[in-house]
């Protein structure tokens, strides 16, 4: 066996076999049998029974199990389990402050919302389930010799279901049969990953030619596979025939449970997982859990409080002692034990510090966990019907798949987004290409994709506010399919208008004409060597445009059938050569459409035929006479795809049709050619290509077309006897990436029948092995692309999304660092990059390249002696590649990295894996300690999501896998700047001053208790009534909390948009930080004792009973908590008014009824008539005034003081906000020119020696640590490299500015390395980013949008 076989033509397909591992062991496979010959048995013989069922259950609890389950899990959170345990505490005779069952009281009513919460809930659940299970289907019965109907739950693996088109499929199943002639069957995997566009899923192989109807009961086989998993892309296995011979499937046979069949009519297979072991079930892991900042932050300040309740605890524990102490003997009060004795001083302080706990156990804010999760829920209300994130075009609104972590939208400080899809369009747009060295510019193409715009709005419906953009439930009935082309559903995949019309080079498009002529006459006799190429060229290339892909073809308005047809030739002879008759061009047609073709036009209908006159037409003729061009609706995996066969279809190389074993193009002079299909090799992120093996129609070759990255491309090819062409298309290739094109290289190989037999030989036999397919898979694709011949390369512009340049300048003012990290080309990024505005024209950009295997020792210095010079000094930008991060992960230099890092405006890496985008987002996040956000929108995104502390999914052009897996999900990149600076200020500033506001009350009103304690022996009794108490917490002071929570703004969004800077105080953490709490706790101990000592002063030397002396200290608590919230609120609206004064008003009506009808409640001493007598008393109104006021004075003198003096910015736009329209406006653009004037002259300051940037000192990279880091690449050796790394501007000479290109006087070419005396960094170093020399021939780029200069440094490793 070998691993790497590259460009050598001694290792040949001879005595090479794929590399076998070590089997597994047998238990970890999956056995299937049908379930037809043990019917009527009973289950026990059935091997099948040990598998789960079909039907599924996602709720939590039963009605039996509810009650001790639930109670269960609310057990584990710790404030509930300490309130639980003070409630039981409370029962001991000699530790209680309470009457023992009102003690359960709180704790019980906080439970009992939560459990009725979680009831409705799994409610909900439990209808949708029961929804799902009683669904229908058809599972064949052997007693009735047919299908019969089912219900979903009754699906058991190894039964046989029958489905019919635009039915859902109820389990995992193996298709072992369809009506489609070719064996295919058209899957929509909608409700699965979100995409829209259809999958073609194959009949096993061996199953494909039946006929017209399937018979379970011949089934005789037996499926080994894989166990279940939850892994959606991938399923291997094999089944095994009686004769003993294996035949290998994969997932290209497995229909998943939950998709839809589309444009088939009928199909059979077997079950292989069912109910919750299929995959669909597997992935459905639910809502996921993160613990935001403040929560964590919360969880820190609640053991402060749980401190500071021991201590008061302490406290009231040896002052009992103390007290008890006095007494000479025994107090009169002091009751003895069972046997007499009285209790030590100890004992009893020890009792009263339990006591003390039961009593002000209110400390720890119960009710708070409770009121963050309704204030959460309304955030996500208010920001779900934000209609300003609500995208027009595709019917959408802003998703919130986490509900407890919207506040940390507030905190952002470093965002790490993806490039294709995210910023740009992933809308491609075919720009330019070149073919053997010559460069086709398609300048009309380019003009009219400037002046036109990708997005295609439609006829897309207003957003109805009654409506929800929640995903849609489907629910089907049997009935024939209307086809795909006059469906009312969405529109097709990747088919926008500006895709589809490309307009050709005039130029090229004459050469294609001729080379299409030429190749009409190839005939087999005509192919003398095996590596003779067909036709030109420029024709192999449209060919492989058009032919290697996934594109599927839709034609036809009715799903197709299965029919017979006589042999007929391989493809249509070219009119030259035998001119076919009528019958024979039908069909040929009928054998590519599967039957009398109809023709998908979306306006006209069914075109007619024109009778045939008595001569024998050309076949030019009878094409434009019989069948106009029609209307194709290719469906394509990846917008890539659709742009490059829409490129070939205006080069009249047209994608006719495409089955599982043949593919038919029509060439420019209407020629059909059916090509044979015989392998396709998928793309995958490890070979970064795709490739297909077909047979030439005319010529007979296997030919073999594979296109990809043309990193990896350009390692694959054949030792040239065509290195110019290799150069010039290299060439070519660097200007499309400095174009932002996304670039793909188009190559070809042939082969004889000999070699392509052996290596079909060996992919079968790596099909069929269970135990290492995809290694085995992978081997066999590797060994085959090799010694490529290079046909040409396309360019495809992706396009920006409308608003990212000016949401990316915003989200920079307010001090978040962005990144990008994404799989493209260096140069395309960095041309994204200036375009989006994350680089400057005048920033100075650092890039970092693993180049060479060998290089010196590069110490990267400047030093010059003047050190007096004021100067622009640029920001820094940093461009670095995937090898380069490489090292850094596997050589221990992270920490380095990351401090480079911190002198950088934004960082760019590039061909980056989806494993490396997340190790940075962790590395950043871990090492830094700042809060994350990743946001992108494919499968290669969602780890980097998934490790972010917010994860945001853009549902775009690449299916929901970003969506599903993150927790916010938007439509455009631009809405980031309206959900962040806007409701993430929000969000955070509301939470967080709800969660100081709780401590505080609850603080604050324990207090009063403490206090009292030293006028009653500490004893532990009370001078409040304990259900005034209860109530206090649970109804008097609730509800405004949590409107403060949910509708206080304290900036109106349009000021926030205004000035970006304004989110810098939720990066800081302003509004809740240890600073806040201790100061809350602070006020909260001041105006406790005010509260109490006032009206205590007042009623000194009284003969008023305890509760008429506690009752004015509980109203003037109430009045002064309730005062303090309307301080804090910043938005005044009718509901905030209505709030606070039910509340108050809802505390004298309770008291006034609770104490006429509480005549023996609490004895001895019960609350009967007290309220009504301090209403008849002056003196509790008085106390009602002046308690309060002296209380919150000093509070307000200082947010007076503030507001006057005060220079934060906050404050500074509160004041804004306040002013009318025109006066703010005009403030605000003196703001924004204040702030511009005071960056341009931080920007011309002079530095001195230890300046930001005159002396930036970046860590030592040292050999050692390179040659420890044992770095592996698959297509060349690690490059090692670099002694200092030191990056030292100087100090005296200027940067030269952005456009200045005379310090650019060299051309460094493709075998350059820096040698140790050169300074990379100095004068001659900068280079003009537009007119930079290319590293491979010398010459320069020419740029369309080069015009602009950017300056560019290069750090080689």
């Amino acid at each position: 066996s070998i691993k790497n076989i590259k460009g050598t033509n001694e290792k040949t397909c001879e005595g090479w076999r794929p590399r076998r591992k070590k089997k597994k062991k047998e238990e970890r496979k999956y056995i299937v049998v049908s379930n037809l010959p043990f019917e009527g048995r009973p289950q026990k013989e059935n091997p099948n029974q040990q598998y789960k069922r079909n039907q599924i259950k996602t709720t939590k609890y039963t009605l039996l199990s509810f009650l001790p389950k639930n109670i269960f899990e609310q057990l584990h959170r710790f404030a509930n389990l300490y309130f639980v345990a003070i409630a039981v505490l409370n029962f001991f005779p000699v530790v209680n402050a309470f009457q023992p069952a009102v003690g359960l009281i709180p704790i019980c009513i906080i439970m009992v919302v939560t459990a009725l919460k979680d009831a409705w809930e799994d409610l909900r659940r439990y209808k949708s389930d029961k929804i799902i299970n009683n669904q229908h289907c058809f599972i064949y019965n052997r007693k009735e010799q047919d299908y019969v109907q089912k219900h979903w739950k009754d699906v058991r693996v190894g039964d046989f279901v029958q489905l019919q088109c635009n039915e859902i499929i109820p389990a995992d199943i193996l298709l072992l049969f369809s009506s489609d002639p070719s064996g295919v069957c058209h899957l929509e995997t909608a409700n699965l990953d979100g995409e829209t566009n259809l999958k073609q899923r194959r009949v096993v192989k061996g199953f494909l030619h039946q006929e017209s109807r399937f018979e379970p009961e011949l089934f005789q086989n037996k499926i080994v596979c894989e166990k279940p998993n939850n892994n959606l892309s991938k399923f291997k296995g094999y089944m095994e025939h009686p004769d003993q011979t294996r035949t290998g499937f994969n997932s290209e046979s497995l229909l998943l449970r939950g998709c839809t069949i589309r444009n088939t009519e009928v199909v059979v297979g077997i079950v292989i997982y069912a109910g919750h072991e299929t995959k669909a079930m597997l992935n459905n892991s639910g809502p996921r859990y993160k613990r935001s900042k403040i929560e964590r932050r919360m969880n820190i300040d609640i053991f402060f409080c749980v401190g500071i309740l021991f201590f008061m605890c302490l406290i009231g524990a040896i002052g009992h002692g103390l007290w008890k102490g006095k007494f000479s003997g025994l107090p009169p009060f002091d009751v003895p034990d069972a046997n007499g004795n009285f209790p030590s001083i100890a004992l009893q302080g020890f009792y009263m510090f339990l006591t003390m706990i039961i009593l002000l156990q209110i400390l720890i804010p119960i009710s708070l966990y409770v009121s963050i999760e309704l204030v959460k829920l309304g955030q996500v209300f208010f920001l779900h019907n934000d209609i300003d994130l609500y995208d027009e075009e595709t019917d959408l609104s802003i998703q919130c798949r986490a509900l407890n972590i919207t506040e940390d939208l507030g905190q952002i400080q470093y965002i790490f987004s993806d490039k294709t899809g995210t910023l740009t369009e992933n809308k491609m747009v075919f720009r330019r290409c070149t073919i053997m060295g010559n460069e086709f510019s398609h300048q009309e193409n380019g003009k009219r994709c400037y002046k036109g715009t990708l997005r295609h709005t439609g006829s897309a419906k207003p957003l109805r506010r009654s409506q929800s953009a929640r995903a849609h439930f489907q629910y089907h009935t049997r009935h024939r399919s209307m086809g795909r082309c006059n469906s009312t559903q969405s529109p097709v995949a990747f088919s926008s208008t500006i895709e589809k019309d490309v307009t050709p080079d005039q130029g090229l498009l004459t050469k294609v004409k001729d080379a299409a002529l030429k190749l009409e006459t190839l005939t087999p006799h005509k192919v003398t060597k095996p590596s003779f190429t067909t036709g030109s060229s420029i024709t192999d290339f449209f060919l492989a445009l058009a032919i290697c892909n996934s594109v599927m073809v839709s034609t036809t308005t009715e799903p197709r059938q299965r029919r017979r047809f006589t042999s007929c030739s391989r493809g249509l002879n070219s009119p030259a050569s035998a001119s076919p008759s009528l019958p024979l061009l039908r069909l040929t047609l009928e054998k590519a459409w599967g039957q009398t073709p109809p023709l998908c036009s979306r306006e006209d209908g069914p075109a007619k035929q024109e009778p045939l006159g008595a001569g024998r037409p050309s076949l030019e003729d009878v094409l434009d006479a019989v069948i106009p061009e029609p209307e194709f609706c290719y469906e394509a995996e990846s917008p890539d795809e659709a742009a490059l066969v829409h490129a070939a279809r205006a080069y009249n190389f047209t994608l006719v049709s495409r089955t599982p074993e043949q593919v038919t193009v029509r060439l420019p002079q209407g020629t059909l050619l059916t090509f044979d299909l015989l392998y396709t090799l998928g793309f995958d992120s490890v070979r970064k290509r795709m490739s297909v093996i077909v047979r030439h129609p005319l010529t007979a070759e296997i030919i073999v077309y594979t296109k990809g990255a043309d990193s990896v491309i350009m390692d694959l090819l054949e030792d040239p006897k065509l290195r110019k062409i290799r150069a010039k298309t290299q060439k070519h290739l660097d200007w499309y990436a400095r174009d932002g094109l996304r670039t793909l290289c188009i190559a070809k190989k042939v082969l004889n029948e000999d070699d392509f037999q052996r290596w079909a030989n060996f992919r079968h036999e790596a099909e069929a092995s269970l135990d290492n397919q995809d290694e085995l898979l992978m081997e066999t694709a590797q060994h085959l692309e090799t010694q490529l011949t290079l046909l040409g390369a396309t360019g495809i512009e992706d396009r920006l999304q409308e608003g990212v340049p000016d949401t990316i300048t915003a989200l920079r003012e307010a001090g978040v660092q962005i990144w990008v990290l994404t799989g493209d080309k260096q140069e395309t990024a960095v041309n994204i990059a200036h375009s989006c505005k994350l680089l400057e024209q005048r920033d100075m950009v650092y890039t970092i390249n693993t180049e060479s295997q060998y290089s010196p020792r590069c110490p990267l210095r400047n030093n010059n002696s003047n050190n007096n010079s004021s100067t622009a000094v640029p920001d820094i930008g940093l461009v670095i590649d995937g090898k380069t991060l490489n090292i850094i992960f596997q050589g221990n230099l992270e920490k380095k990295f990351l401090e480079l890092t911190k002198y950088c405006r934004s960082v760019l890496c590039c061909r980056s894996t989806p494993l490396q985008k997340s190790m940075v987002v962790k590395l950043v996040r871990d090492k830094l300690k700042v809060m994350t956000l990743a946001i992108g929108d494919g499968a290669n995104d969602v780890s980097m999501i998934q490790a972010a502390d917010i994860g945001i999914g853009i549902s775009g052009q690449e299916g929901m896998q970003a969506v599903m897996s993150s927790d916010f999900a938007i439509t455009r990149f631009k809405h980031l700047k309206k959900l962040l600076l806007v409701h993430g200020h929000w969000c955070y500033s509301r939470l967080a001053r709800m969660v100081v506001y709780y401590f505080y009350k609850n603080v604050s009103y324990v207090n009063l208790l403490f206090w009292y304690q030293f006028f009653c022996g500490f004893s532990g009794t009370t001078m409040i009534d304990y259900w005034q108490m209860i109530f206090f917490n649970l109804f008097f002071t609730s509800l405004p909390p949590l409107v403060f929570g949910i509708l206080d703004k304290d900036i109106s969004a349009e000021t926030l948009l205004a000035l970006p800077e304004l989110y810098r105080s939720g990066q800081n953490s302003k509004f809740y930080k240890m600073s806040t709490f201790w100061i809350a706790m602070m006020d909260a101990f001041y105006q406790s004792l005010i509260c109490f000592f006032i009206p205590y002063l007042t009623y000194k030397d009284s003969d008023i009973g305890v509760f008429t002396f506690g009752t004015p200290i509980n109203t003037i608590s109430l009045i002064t908590i309730l005062l303090h919230q309307a301080m804090e609120m910043k938005t005044w609206t009718f509901i905030h008014w209505s709030v606070l004064v039910a509340s108050f008003l809802l505390y004298f009506v309770v008291s006034l009824v609770y104490n006429a009808i509480c005549v023996t409640c609490n004895s001895p001493t019960n609350p009967y008539w007290i309220m009504e007598k301090q209403l008849s008393d002056p003196t509790f109104y008085l106390l009602c005034f002046v308690t309060p006021v002296a209380a919150l004075l000093p509070r307000y003198f200082f947010l007076a003081l503030q507001g006057t003096l005060g220079q934060s910015p906050i404050l500074e736009a509160q004041k804004l906000d306040k002013l009318p329209k025109e006066k703010k406006d005009l403030a605000i653009q003196e703001w924004r020119r204040q702030k511009e004037r005071l960056s341009t002259a931080c920007r011309v300051a002079p530095f001195p020696g230890n300046a930001r940037l005159g002396h930036l000192q970046v860590p030592h990279f040292t050999e050692q640590e390179l040659r420890d880091s044992s770095i592996k690449e698959s297509s060349s050796p690690m490059k090692r490299h670099v002694g200092d790394w030191v990056l030292n501007r100087d100090k005296s000479s200027p940067l030269p500015c952005p456009g200045y290109v005379g310090h650019n006087q060299r051309s460094p070419s493709s075998s350059a390395r820096p040698s140790p005396d050169e300074h990379l960094l100095g004068p001659s170093g900068y280079k003009a980013f537009g007119m930079f020399t290319d590293s491979q021939t010398g010459s320069p780029g020419a740029s369309s949008r080069g015009s602009h200069k950017r300056s560019q440094s290069s750090l080689t490793i």
